[in-house]
């Protein structure tokens, strides 16, 4: 299926930047919200992308303008009998994500796609309001979508073939990274991301380092950023929906730090808000008493003393990436890619289970029970993982381990 025109619902940062990234490709794409405000709100951040573009001399103003008038914004689903693709980007909320899924299935052609960007909802869910199931499937972008090359596309229950390939070499077109991931609850990037955010956050409120110095750790081993910088330019509202969702489908090892509701009670959602885990704008670099008065209640809580390591968050990255291989979620090879194309793991350790496998897979797991010990069964080793050193297959070092290296 050749895509003509395409569609966004939802003029937000992430939908107008999905919209610049197809209409960089040359399609026509409209871009849709609630009102006009909304829409030139989105409009702008198109403009803004191209601008930076022609301000470092990668583009003239005679090519923006072009571009621009591949981007028609728009209220109404008046335009959207020729699309061929929809790509949904709302908020994260099943009941809206379904409501505009049954709008859409009757505005658009029998032969058009939709798709959605959710981070972490149910692709079938949203499948099963509309009469082409068929036609229904996952595009995952990551933020921000005109740098980031990783597009998780995932079939749901019924999602054919067709679709699945449509998406895929769309998705190449607009110079991405396709990674086909069967559905589960948070997908394969964030299900892997939430547990090391987290210990992240459960090492502060124990005190076992402060914010700063975790991110400046993280950004040594590797990282293009600590993972507080990223949450509070994620948000935490985002962020917390994401949590909720995989704490409902995993369970305990997913359960949430408590200083992450302290903090959103707070209303302090990252950069947007002004405050996260660090103070932005005016408030940067001032003494922050709301987030030290939540630490101090948090560690007085503490009975025993703790230990940050790097390990301690990448760990439990690398056990929730071998669950996603158990469960068939993806292949190990895609594993790596995605942690380094969407994720900004350290290209030069290979992707996470090529750093497992030098590490030493009989290491992972010793590590994995001692954090258990210590810290509860949120680190408890997957089954996986302990046939493969049962097994022999220890990483490098073995010459098997998630990879073949007698080559």
């Amino acid at each position: 299926m050749y895509i003509y025109k395409t569609a966004v619902i939802g003029a937000g940062a992430m939908g107008a930047e999905i919209a610049q990234a197809i209409s960089f490709s040359g399609v026509p794409v409209l871009l849709k919200d609630v009102n006009q405000e909304a829409v030139n709100r989105g409009l702008e951040v198109v403009r803004k992308v191209y601008q930076r573009r022609v301000d470092r001399g990668k583009m003239t103003q005679d090519e923006l303008e072009k571009k621009l008038t591949l981007v028609t914004g728009v209220t109404d689903y008046s335009g959207f009998k020729d699309v061929d693709l929809v790509i949904e980007a709302v908020p994260e909320q099943l009941a809206l994500k379904q409501r505009i899924f049954k709008e859409l299935d009757t505005a658009v052609q029998a032969s058009a796609v939709l798709a959605s960007n959710t981070s972490s909802l149910s692709i079938s869910a949203l499948a099963g309001v509309t009469k082409r199931p068929h036609k229904v499937a996952g595009m995952h972008f990551f933020y921000p979508a005109h740098n980031m090359k990783l597009v998780e596309v995932i079939p749901g229950l019924e999602t054919s073939e067709e679709t699945t390939a449509d998406i895929t070499a769309f998705a190449e077109t607009l110079r991405k990274l396709p990674v086909r991931v069967n559905e589960c609850p948070g997908f394969l990037v964030n299900r892997i991301l939430m547990p090391y955010l987290n210990e992240a956050a459960c090492c502060v409120q124990e005190g076992a380092a402060t914010a700063r110095q975790i991110d400046e750790a993280m950004v040594e081993f590797g990282f293009p950023m600590g993972p507080f910088t990223l949450v509070d330019n994620l948000g935490f509202d985002v962020c917390r929906e994401v949590v909720n969702v995989l704490l409902d489908a995993y369970g305990s090892r997913m359960q949430p730090a408590a200083i992450w509701e302290r903090l959103h009670a707070l209303k302090r959602y990252g950069t947007k808000s002004g405050a996260g885990f660090y103070l932005y704008g005016d408030r940067a670099g001032q003494p922050d008493p709301d987030l030290d008065r939540i630490i101090q209640e948090l560690r007085a809580q503490q009975k025993t003393p703790t230990e940050f390591s790097a390990h301690r968050l990448v760990f439990p990255m690398i056990n929730e990436a071998i669950r996603c291989l158990e469960e068939q979620v993806c292949t190990a090879a895609d594993v790596d890619l995605a942690v380094i194309a969407g994720l900004g793991f350290p290209q030069s350790k290979g992707g996470i289970l090529h750093y497992a496998d030098g590490v030493g897979l009989h290491v992972v797991l010793a590590e994995l029970e001692g954090f258990v010990k210590r810290y509860g069964e949120r680190f408890w080793p997957s089954p996986l993982l302990k046939r493969r050193v049962a097994a022999g297959h220890l990483g490098q070092s073995a010459k098997k381990g998630f990879f073949d290296y007698t080559g």
